[in-house]
C-alpha cells in the first residue's frame, strides 16, 4: 500500500487523532482530508488507492497537527454547518453547536407573519441569520459586545442573502436597543466561571471566554435579560433563551420574577432541556 494514497493517509491520521483523545477521529480526519485535497466523500470511497500530491499531503498533515492540539475542525476549516448552512467562525465567535438548533426550531414555531426579531449576543449570527433565511418576510436586529463578532455576523448574513433584513448593533444586551419585537432570542454565556477550567480543551482553549462564562453560577446573563425583555416585546411576544443542562428551574424563576410565564420547554438531542420559551407579561406597557 503506497504511503501517500487515500487509504494510508486516512488510516494514519485516524490513529493519531485517537491517540490524541479526539472524540470523532474518523469524521475529523475525513473532513480535514476533503478540505486539503478537494476530494468528495464519494471520491474517497470509490478510489481509496488514489495517490495524493505532496502539497496536499502537507496541508492535510498541518491540519491533523492542529486537530491533535484539540483545535476544533470547524476552526481549522473556518466554518461550521448549522441548520443546513455554512457559517464562518473566527476566534472572536462561539462555535455554533447543534444544540442551538433546538432554539431555532422553537422560535420558528412561534414567529408570526412579518416577525420582528431581536437576537441578543449574536456571535456568528447563526440564530438570527437562520431565522431570517427560513422566514423571508421577517426582519431582525442583533446585538453583540464584540465588534469583531458583529463583523463575522455581517459576513454570514451576506453569504445567506439576508443582510438587507438584519441590523447589527454594538452593545451589551438591551443597552443599544430601542425598538419592540415579536420574538427575542438569545444563546447567552451560561457556564459557571469556576467550571471553565474543567471544560474540554476543544472548548476551553478555542471558544472566546466572553461567550462562555455566565458569572459565578452561570445565570448572570438571564438576570440581565429578564427585567428588560417585556418592555421590548409586542403584546403577544415571546422571549426564548438557550440554557445549560440542569438550569431550567433557576432560569424559570428568574423570568417569573419579572412577570414572565414559561410556555414551552424544549429538549436537545441528548435529552437535556436546552431552550425555554416565555410569554410576555400582560399589563406591562411596551417601550
Amino acid at each position: 500500500m503506497p504511503p501517500d494514497d487515500v487509504r494510508a493517509l486516512l488510516a494514519r491520521a485516524v490513529q493519531r487523532l485517537k491517540e490524541a483523545g479526539c472524540g470523532t477521529p474518523d469524521l475529523d480526519a475525513r473532513l480535514l482530508f476533503q478540505a486539503a485535497t478537494g476530494l468528495s466523500r464519494e471520491d474517497i470511497i470509490l478510489d481509496p488507492g488514489r495517490t495524493i500530491p505532496a502539497g496536499e499531503i502537507g496541508q492535510f498533515e498541518a491540519a491533523i497537527m492542529r486537530r491533535m492540539e484539540r483545535e476544533p475542525v470547524s476552526r481549522i476549516l473556518g466554518e461550521r454547518e448549522f441548520y443546513g448552512r455554512c457559517f464562518r467562525v473566527t476566534p472572536a465567535t462561539l462555535d455554533p453547536r447543534p444544540d442551538t438548533e433546538t432554539l431555532v426550531e422553537a422560535a420558528l414555531a412561534l414567529m408570526p407573519a412579518k416577525a420582528r426579531l431581536l437576537d441578543l449576543g449574536t456571535g456568528t449570527g447563526a440564530i438570527a441569520v437562520t431565522l431570517l433565511a427560513e422566514r423571508p418576510d421577517a426582519t431582525a436586529v442583533a446585538t453583540d459586545l464584540s465588534q469583531e463578532a458583529l463583523g463575522v455576523a455581517r459576513e454570514n448574513a451576506e453569504r445567506a442573502g439576508v443582510a438587507q433584513r438584519l441590523h447589527l448593533i454594538h452593545g451589551s444586551w438591551f443597552a443599544p436597543v430601542t425598538a419592540v419585537f415579536d420574538i427575542i432570542v438569545s444563546n447567552p454565556p451560561y457556564i459557571p466561571s469556576g467550571d471553565i477550567a474543567g471544560l474540554s480543551p476543544d472548548v476551553r482553549n478555542f471558544d472566546p471566554a466572553l461567550a462562555l462564562a455566565g458569572g459565578d453560577d452561570g445565570l448572570d446573563p438571564y438576570r440581565a435579560i429578564a427585567p428588560h425583555a417585556a418592555s421590548h416585546l409586542a403584546a403577544e411576544g415571546h422571549v426564548l433563551v438557550e440554557i445549560g443542562a440542569g438550569q431550567a428551574e433557576q432560569v424559570e424563576a428568574i423570568f417569573a420574577a419579572s412577570g414572565f410565564s414559561m410556555v414551552e420547554r424544549h429538549e436537545d438531542l441528548g435529552g437535556h432541556v436546552r431552550c425555554l420559551a416565555f410569554r410576555r407579561p400582560s399589563g406591562q406597557p411596551e417601550k
